[in-house]
């Protein structure tokens, strides 16, 4: 490890580091716009200029140039302020004086280091030149005058997305950066470049002039649109939620999110149940759904004198703390109908360690074989797509039992009969019993085929639990779902046992792709924030909190603990969930044991407490064994369209246009269209 001097600071930093990294580790900072820890050195920009001797006397780009033992490093002579002044002034040649209409405009990089390490004026006086603008779909908005030519983007989505989609044009003072052809970025993680663009070129399209940093209110958060758990900051201004960034976590996102994840909360504010709704049947119809009081709602609730004879439902976007409530609330009525695998899969949850993302996702970046069964990565999962990506690049064979997808990274297709599992080819054979990290992800493609046991053998065949790795996963695409199995959401039968069982109480929490006409003799009862299916479908509809209005414990598919707070309050009448179960309690004449957000927590971390320490549950490492049916069957992947898999998202009108636009090749309909 080499030791070197920075400012006169002796410090000591790995072999193979950068000289900008050693003078981040004597606590000096260092000007940048090209340089990214997760991107690729490109050293253009050339603003991280510092003195090095032993070496030439000129400033040096310290991102490019590696350490050495015994250089000494100046950051602050004045060789290095002159530099990096006449660096500044070069970028701001053609840079406009767009700052007081530009949406970067107080969280910009250039405007900061403008600031700080700039002359305070320019001698260059000539016309600075324009770029007409790009087209790069519904997401992001560009102004490439702006553009300072740090290639971030292009980086970002070549390396990370692994999609080649940006690039540059032409020349000099000429270059461009644009997409293919101005095509739209169809990639599902294509708004990062917002994130990582120094400069206003990149801007978000659907917030564009909406407020100021300074403006908002800012509050941690865990993403619900997948069962990653991409960590989140939701900056609100009043009661509405205007936009969602990444928070870096590197075990779980790093510092990306997915398209949905960032825009989705549009939706927020979009068809939402802000009050309680009644089915006035008559004369035999359907009825229509008629406003009425919580009083109403619960005295009707009360008159079906349901006894033991009641149900829930949990949905894909539930807190821990719902779920807890509502077991509680349907135990005290003497029943245990608890579900919160919507659409009907049925796998073994007795053992957790077998429907758990086991590898960790920073840890399936070190596997060297990985068998992929009934997933679509890109769709389910955008964030550990990422990852298997690392580990291609570094030399994993993948093979995948499913649906032809377009993998951003070298991957064998085995065919999309499930039964591909009985016959692997040789080559995967080899692969995988041979590999020092064997791995499987098994999707809810795979799970619905009935590939769990199956899975689960080869997953003993091949030694995938071994010391210190265990290579056996399931790939969860709902947030709630771990945490549901973790509270005893799950029945032997699956939705099965609960239509078998005919309720008279059916309690839906925000459970939207429930098929409902199997539960006709039941009293549907929607406790939810969209007017979605579940809404539809409902004879009382009970107005629930989204997301980010209410503090709530998620699971994610790895079994990772995590807490999100409240950052807004939910519109009109609406309330969260818990409260309204705890009310239906009183109403139905039993006892749930708590009063208050902070007793319902401590119950639940006194039965499951896990969820009361945020990072890895245990489940421990043995696997179970299980006895399945024969194979056979062409696995169908659980979501059909990534822009609309949850009433949010469904509700935003940008994921809508998202979903036209990208996947379904529909022009942009212009105003006067």
């Amino acid at each position: 490890m080499p030791k070197l001097t920075v400012d006169g600071i002796e410090v000591e930093v790995p072999a193979g580091a950068t000289v900008l990294q050693a003078c981040e580790a004597a606590g000096k900072e260092i000007p940048r716009f090209c340089y990214h820890e997760r991107l690729s050195i490109a050293g253009n920009c050339r603003m991280c200029l510092v003195e090095v001797k032993p070496g030439p006397p000129k400033p040096q780009a310290s991102c490019a140039l590696p350490a050495g033992e015994g250089q000494e490093i100046r950051t602050d002579s004045e060789m290095v302020k002159k530099a990096r002044e006449g660096v500044m002034e070069f970028l701001l040649i053609n840079h406009p004086l767009d700052c007081p209409i530009c949406d970067q405009g107080g969280e910009c990089d250039l405007q900061d280091q403008a600031m700080g390490y700039g002359r305070g004026h320019s001698r260059y006086d000539e016309n600075k030149r324009a770029v007409t603008e790009k087209y790069m779909g519904p997401l992001i908005k560009t102004v490439m005058t702006r553009c300072i030519h740090c290639t971030r983007c292009v980086r970002f989505s070549e390396e990370i997305a692994g999609v080649d989609e940006i690039g540059a044009l032409y020349r000099g003072e000429n270059m461009q950066i644009t997409t293919y052809l101005e095509h739209a970025a169809k990639h599902e993680l294509s708004a990062n470049v917002i994130d990582l663009c120094p400069v206003g070129a990149l801007t978000s399209r659907p917030y564009a002039f909406e407020a100021r940093p300074w403006e908002l209110k800012k509050t941690l958060s865990i993403d619900v649109s997948d069962a990653v758990g991409a960590n989140i900051r939701v900056d609100s201004r009043g009661r509405e939620v205007l936009r969602v960034l990444p928070r870096t976590n590197d075990d779980v996102n790093e510092e990306w999110i997915s398209d949905k994840a960032r825009y989705q909360v549009e939706g927020l504010t979009r068809r939402r149940l802000d009050k309680v709704w009644i089915r006035r049947k008559e004369n035999g119809g359907a009825g229509k759904l008629e406003a009425a009081s919580w009083n109403d709602a619960f005295a009707a609730i009360a008159a079906v004198k349901p006894g033991s004879s009641v149900a829930a439902v949990a949905g894909d976007l539930l807190d821990c703390e719902t779920m807890f409530a509502a077991k509680k609330l349907v135990n005290a009525l003497g029943s245990d109908l608890l579900e919160g695998r919507q659409t009907g899969m049925a796998y073994d949850t007795s053992n957790l360690a077998g429907v758990n993302f086991n590898s960790t996702f920073a840890g399936i970046e070190k596997a060297d074989a990985i068998l992929i069964v009934g997933s679509n990565l890109r769709w389910e999962a955008p964030l550990v797509n990422v990852r298997l990506r690392k580990a291609a690049k570094a030399g994993a064979k993948i093979f995948v039992i499913g649906p032809v997808w377009e993998p951003t990274y070298a991957a064998t297709f085995l065919g999309a009969d499930v039964a591909v599992l009985d016959k692997l080819t040789a080559d995967v054979e080899e692969a995988m019993s041979k590999a020092e990290r064997p791995a499987i992800i098994l999707g809810g493609g795979g799970l619905v085929a009935g590939a769990h046991a199956k899975a689960l053998d080869l997953a003993a065949k091949w030694k995938l639990v071994r010391d210190g790795w265990n290579g056996f996963n399931v790939l969860h695409f709902s947030a709630a779902r771990m945490g549901g199995l973790m509270l005893g959401f799950a029945q032997t039968g699956g939705m099965a046992d609960l239509v078998k069982a005919q309720p008279k109480l059916l309690l839906a929490l925000g459970a939207d792709e429930v098929d409902f006409s199997a539960f006709a003799g039941s009293l549907k009862v929607y406790i939810g924030h969209h007017g979605d299916k579940g809404a539809h479908a409902a004879d009382i509809v009970l107005p629930g909190s989204a997301f980010t209005e209410k503090a709530g414990t998620y699971v994610n598919t790895e079994g990772r603990v995590q807490f999100a707070d409240k950052a807004v309050f939910a519109p009109g009448d609406a309330r969260e969930d818990w409260t309204i179960l705890r009310a239906l309690a009183d109403a139905l004449g039993v006892s749930v044991g708590f009063d208050s957000f902070v007793e319902l927590q401590a119950a639940m971390i006194a039965e499951v407490p896990a969820l009361g320490e945020e990072g890895l549950a245990d489940y421990g490492q043995k696997l179970p064994k299980l006895k399945g049916d024969k194979l056979g069957g062409e696995i169908r992947y659980p979501i059909k369209d990534f822009y609309l898999t949850n009433p949010i998202a469904r509700a935003s009108g940008t994921m809508q246009q998202c979903s036209a636009e990208l996947l379904h090749g529909d022009e942009l309909a212009e105003a006067a269209e």
